[in-house]
């Protein structure tokens, strides 16, 4: 039987302070619609502007994940997004008065009795899944780090963590099945480095960072000065070095708390795919960076396997949304190289355009003159153009800009196109548009076949 998505009974309210800023947070989870997703807004903000919880809103991984839209961010969610993950809520609205998501005790569990406290509601609509379907890979080319990625019936993660550390050693942690999160992983806090403190304190962070919520590991010994400095930084009366080489600040929850903490984190990142995934996770040093940009490669998977060779619906007697002379006063295309005639749709995200071919275009004199066929290079250029009405069409003034290729990938040609053929190309983007770098996944149908299909990265540039 199909899995119904969930959402909150009713609302759920906490406050804490923010781990970086300091503030104090109230943060309130709202009960959503079905196909929401998990969305934030700040009600700080006269506007109140919302950013969806996905990887493509990632702009930021320093001590922490922070997700930004035109200029607001919300940071530090992972703790907060694995626990909505992990519980089953699919659909929620997080309102909160700040830019940072509060620390609580350092880990997911005062979330996640929250949340079971006031349960869930099963709604009308399915729940997506994305079985992963062959291994995959994810690795940073500037360090060892690796994540791989394994079919599997079910969700499970593995995380080995290594630190170079005398008293952190190299620690694993699994979690075999999401029902053993709340007990297993959820109470797992946040710790750093003693040597780490200072430094972040002098750059004006974890200004809500107490002995309260995290552990605090020492490589060194350390004399009564620096544990008096300690003691008055962070408003602690007196401070030590227990044996193991932790503070005295907090006993371990577990043997392995700080690889516990990291797959913890893992899982909020991974979240923000926005799907759930089926297959065994194998995380070896993981980061905010690294699962951030895995959960971004993922997604960008899963909406191109989403975007089932279904054409769009083509309506001849509908009057287009741009026709040719709108579409010349965004390009700086002409013919006999306008390669495309209308555009019967264009959203923020995706658009959808036409070209009639026909025995006239130029290209047909030579290729080839016994069996008129259309360059597969052509096909990508109207593809391309299609996609330069996606990426320019919210400028205020296009006409003083030009996209340019970056990179063309996986592109595949399905059958010949010739003369008389209609061709209707979609495009969607796969990330937002960010630094003018554009990134689309195209495809091209004749009737209900699809004869092509791309993945095309281009640059908006001003023109001279």
């Amino acid at each position: 039987m199909q899995e119904k998505q969930y959402t909150l009974k009713s609302e759920v309210k906490l406050e804490g302070k923010g781990l970086h800023t300091g503030l104090n947070v109230e943060t309130v989870i709202c009960p959503a619609k079905e196909n929401h997703g998990i969305k934030f807004q700040r009600t700080d903000i006269p506007e109140q502007p919302i950013i969806s919880a996905v990887a493509d809103n990632v702009t930021a991984t320093s001590r922490g994940t922070t997700l930004e839209k035109d200029g607001v961010k919300v940071s530090t969610i992972e703790h907060l997004m694995a626990s909505l993950w992990m519980l089953g809520v699919d659909n929620a609205l997080i309102k909160i008065n700040a830019p940072e998501v509060p620390i609580l005790d350092g880990s997911a569990i005062k979330y996640v009795e929250a949340i079971n406290k006031t349960g869930l509601q099963e709604q009308d609509a399915d729940r997506v899944y994305y079985n992963i379907k062959e291994k995959t890979v994810f690795r940073d080319d500037d360090s060892d780090k690796e994540i791989v990625i394994y079919p599997d019936e079910t969700f499970s993660v593995d995380v080995t963590i290594d630190f170079n550390s005398k008293v952190l050693n190299t620690q694993s942690a699994r979690l075999e099945s999401v029902n053993d999160f709340e007990k297993e992983i959820a109470p797992c806090r946040t710790f750093v480095f003693l040597h780490e403190l200072e430094t972040l304190y002098k750059n004006n962070l974890i200004k809500g960072g107490d002995f309260e919520n995290a552990i605090v590991i020492v490589e060194n010994a350390i004399d009564n000065c620096e544990l008096q400095h300690l003691s008055q930084l962070f408003n602690k009366p007196t401070v030590e070095r227990v044996p193991e080489g932790y503070l005295n600040n907090l006993e371990l929850r577990f043997i392995n708390e700080p690889a516990r903490h990291k797959l913890l984190d893992l899982i909020g990142d991974l979240a923000l795919i926005g799907y759930r995934i089926n297959g065994k996770v194998i995380a070896f040093k993981p980061g905010h960076k690294m699962n951030t940009d895995t959960a971004k490669e993922l997604r960008k998977a899963i909406k191109k396997e989403m975007l089932k060779p279904v054409p769009p619906k083509y309506d001849p007697n509908e009057p287009p949304q741009f026709d040719v002379n709108k579409i010349m006063s965004i390009l700086p295309h002409r013919p006999p190289f306008l390669l495309v005639d209308k555009i019967l749709l264009r959203t923020n995200e995706c658009v959808v355009g036409i070209k009639n071919v026909t025995m006239n275009e130029p290209f047909f004199v030579g290729h080839f003159p016994a069996e008129p066929v259309m360059p597969g290079v052509l096909q990508v250029e109207a593809m391309a153009q299609v996609g330069g009405i996606l990426a320019l069409g919210n400028l205020d003034d296009p006409e003083k800009y030009s996209t340019y290729f970056l990179k063309i990938d996986k592109v595949k040609f399905k059958r010949k196109v010739v003369p008389g053929d209609t061709l209707i190309f979609r495009l969607v983007l796969l990330e937002p548009i960010r630094r003018g770098i554009v990134s689309m996944f195209g495809q091209v149908f004749v009737g209900d076949q699809l004869v092509a299909e791309g993945e095309l990265t281009a640059q908006i540039i001003k023109n001279k």
